[in-house]
């Protein structure tokens, strides 16, 4: 997405010989890689700080690696800690609290005069099967706020619909570290360059079976869509919990549906456990096109991700997939999957181009003007 998402950046001034007050943030969470990149590549004279994750175990300690549940959450936590922040920014990490802890957490920050920015990632949770839970939760927290921010203008065109609430548009910053990101897709860039024909490799990984997936009626059309395009593989990667007997979420259709289907040499089936960070790159570098198989959601960070990496990504048209950046959009809700729209983005994915990847460049510059976004904004309501 171009950097223009931006309402107003603020270049960052580094030259400046001025003293600059530092904003102190009470992020949650404050590990998590979106978090981390809101700050500049170069941080150097960036005036904002984020508090570290309290040990959830232990909310007098920092945490190294957890940060689940967020212990900032608590309304003793806000008092105990009221003299080490200034602005409380929540991102996400409140799916276990009830709406009154919720309205409790913000009459703790109202009584300790501190502004509470809430970033809305997700307008429908990924994580629950029914959506009143979250609704509720929200109608405390985008009332409740004192400024909002958005990654897309389709969730902040709903947040203005269901609120009146103006919330400001601020992109999702990359995901795959720089290093990473120049490596892969100059290794994209050679390969491009070469003879060698490589399997047009079609992805799917269902995870942990989220709420938000509905992966078996996807896998149907993509198996029959595949196995009439030369060349194309459909890869299908899933966890262990999932897709092994003894797994303590062991979906048995979905696993039978797999195992037959490899048996018939439809699909590659690879079942693992969770990646770590530079084996996730991996996998979707090896990809030429993911598929999300959502039924409901709002932004994806797996999406970013691919962009990072330049791997096509085939998106539900629920939510806002397409806004974030070009995808191939199919059909597909709640109520229904259209298998004609998911086999025809997937035929013109493999006629198409490659996606040009998001390039390192743009990425830096997008997030030098987010941090400068949120600086500004920090500033506004402290001021």
């Amino acid at each position: 997405m171009s950097t223009s998402a931006l309402q107003h950046p603020l270049p960052l001034d580094r030259e400046s010989d001025a003293p600059t007050t530092v904003v102190r943030v009470a992020s949650v969470p404050s590990s998590h890689v979106y978090i981390r990149h809101l700050t500049p590549a170069d941080p150097g004279g960036y005036p904002v700080t984020r508090l570290a994750d309290p040990d959830p175990d232990d909310a007098r300690r920092s945490a190294v690696s957890r940060w689940w549940p967020p212990a900032m959450l608590q309304p003793e936590w806000v008092h105990e800690h009221a003299d080490e922040f200034d602005v409380f920014h929540l991102q996400f990490g409140f799916d276990a609290r009830t709406p009154d802890e919720l309205r409790a957490l913000l009459a703790a920050l109202r009584s300790e005069g501190k502004p509470f920015v809430y970033t809305v990632h997700d307008l429908r949770n990924p994580h629950h099967a029914e959506r009143a839970e979250h609704d509720a939760q929200l109608d405390v927290l985008v009332p409740g706020a004192d400024a909002l921010l958005t990654l897309t203008p389709g969730a902040a065109a709903e947040i203005g619909r269901r609120w009146g609430r103006t919330a400001q548009v601020v992109p999702h910053p990359h995901v795959v570290d720089v290093e990473t990101m120049r490596r892969v897709q100059a290794s994209r860039a050679g390969r491009m360059l070469g003879d060698v024909a490589a399997p047009f490799r079609i992805g799917v990984h269902v995870k942990s079976l989220r709420a938000s997936m509905n992966p078996l009626p996807v896998l149907e059309v993509l198996a029959r869509t595949v196995r009439e395009l030369p060349g194309a593989v459909l890869q299908v990667d899933g966890h262990s919990d999932v897709l092994l007997a003894d797994g303590a979420r062991y979906d048995a259709p979905l696993a039978e549906f797999l195992r037959d289907a490899e048996a018939r040499g439809e699909l590659d089936l690879r079942v693992h456990d969770f990646f770590s960070d530079a084996e996730l790159w991996a996998y979707l570098a090896s990809l030429d096109v993911s598929v999300l198989p959502y039924r409901f959601g709002t932004h994806s960070g797996w999406l970013e991700a691919c962009r990072d990496l330049g791997t096509a990504v085939i998106a539900p048209d629920c939510g806002f997939y397409a806004e974030q950046g070009p995808v191939l959009s199919y059909r597909h809700d709640e109520t229904a999957l259209d298998a004609v729209s998911l086999a025809d983005a997937v035929r013109r994915a493999q006629s198409m181009p490659a996606p040009p990847p998001a390039q390192v460049g743009d990425r830096l510059a997008q997030r030098e003007q987010v941090a400068a976004a949120h600086l500004r904004l920090y500033r506004a309501l402290l001021s």
